[in-house]
């Protein structure tokens, strides 16, 4: 295939959806988040451990989902704890910078860049997408005790009165950049992986490039935006919908010949996966996806499960909470692709730079290694005139 024509405006966004629903790319999320939300549980229970809580107990109460909040426990444990919610935030980035070498390459024709070849990828240049937003967060930090230290100075008697208003304009220019370095923090936490996966960007560019988009293209961030989370949510819900379609079509299949048995071992599965507590959370307080269509009248389910039954339960939990997370790595995947697109757009517009035409790395180092061939066959071919010519 050949390089896909985009508009370079609003209306590449749309393409999101569609470019994102690839099984590569859903893998490739499926993958992070899933490395992630194993450190999460695991770290979470130690949390919990470190609180003297028994493990039995609070997994009998939180079961796949473990958290902090509502529980008194030492500072240790919230640091256990918090340490477990980045490991996964940072799993989620560096697979948002896989999708977005792969969108990258899909975009220029390349449909056989594959979810390894993403990753290596990651491997090498995941220092600018774990440490932007930590080295703008620390910008942020220093001005903040620079400032505190000038309060400092300014309770000086008789002379600090002066040293706060004599040089006050400095001090508003130093907090307007303040404020501005924070809406920078928030828009390279959506776009640094997206700039380190199509610009190749060390961590001091993409936080110039954090800085540049921000100041140049302030309009498109947020119009931009404000027509992707819409198609993500879109996305999500038909994406369910069709995951409810295809499990609802297989039970009743199934549950023709089955009969009270499938109900059994369905409704203890989605009683795992799909806790009341949880569906109602994002249900009601988040206004996201309603789960609740894919549960089935779990009051129906017997009071007692038979030995196979329920180990039979717990084996199809595991792959309903793959479809579930199929689910969120499908959302995932749009709004990677749909920040790539809009970086890919913010550099058209403001420097002229078409990142579809500009030769990444890859295709840099198959020219060396073509260049370098080349050399060699030239070389070996004067080697065999001058042997020929001695002869």
């Amino acid at each position: 295939m050949g390089q896909m024509d985009l508009y370079f405006n609003i209306k590449d966004i749309f393409r999101a959806p569609r470019l994102a629903l690839s099984g590569k790319k859903i893998w490739i999320f499926m993958t992070g988040n899933l490395a992630g939300f194993v450190s999460y549980w695991i770290l979470t229970y130690f949390a919990l451990f470190l609180a003297n809580m028994p493990v039995g107990d609070t997994i009998m109460k939180y079961g796949l989902y473990p958290y902090l909040f509502g529980n008194s426990v030492p500072l240790f444990s919230w640091c256990v704890y918090f340490f477990g919610c980045a490991l996964w935030v940072i799993a989620v980035l560096l697979s948002y910078a896989a999708v977005s070498r792969v969108t990258l390459k899909q975009l220029k024709g390349n449909d056989f860049f594959s979810g390894n070849d993403a990753w290596s990828y990651v491997h090498k240049h995941w220092h600018p997408v774990v440490f932007t937003s930590v080295a703008i967060l620390l910008i942020i930090v220093f001005f903040m005790a620079f400032a505190a230290l000038f309060g400092l100075i300014c309770k000086i008697p008789y002379l600090g009165p002066f040293l706060y208003t004599l040089p006050y304009p400095l001090y508003i220019i130093g907090s307007i950049f303040t404020v501005y370095t924070g809406i920078v923090f928030i828009i390279s936490l959506n776009y640094a992986p997206a700039i380190v996966g199509t610009y190749e960007e060390d961590t001091m560019g993409t936080v110039f490039q954090s800085y540049a988009i921000t100041w140049s293209q302030p309009w498109r961030i947020i119009v931009y935006n404000v027509i992707l989370w819409p198609l993500v949510y879109v996305s999500i819900t038909l994406f369910s919908w069709f995951l409810h379609a295809g499990v609802s079509l297989m039970n009743h299949v199934f549950g023709f010949i089955m009969g009270e048995s499938l109900n059994n071992i369905f409704s203890f599965s989605t009683s795992i996966v799909f806790p009341d507590t949880i569906v109602t959370y994002i249900t009601y307080y988040l206004s996201m996806v309603d789960l609740s269509y894919l549960l089935p009248n779990v009051s129906s389910m017997s009071a007692s499960l038979s030995g196979v039954e329920s180990l039979s339960g717990i084996i199809l939990s595991f792959f309903l909470f793959l479809m579930a997370l199929s689910v969120l790595s499908y959302g995932c995947s749009v709004i990677a692709v749909g920040h790539t697109l809009e970086f890919i757009i913010y550099k058209q517009k403001s420097d002229d730079d078409n990142l579809l035409e500009r030769k990444d790395e890859d295709e840099l180092e198959e020219e060396d290694d073509d260049d370098f061939n080349f050399n060699d066959d030239e070389e070996a071919v004067e080697n065999n005139d001058s042997d020929d010519s001695e002869e």
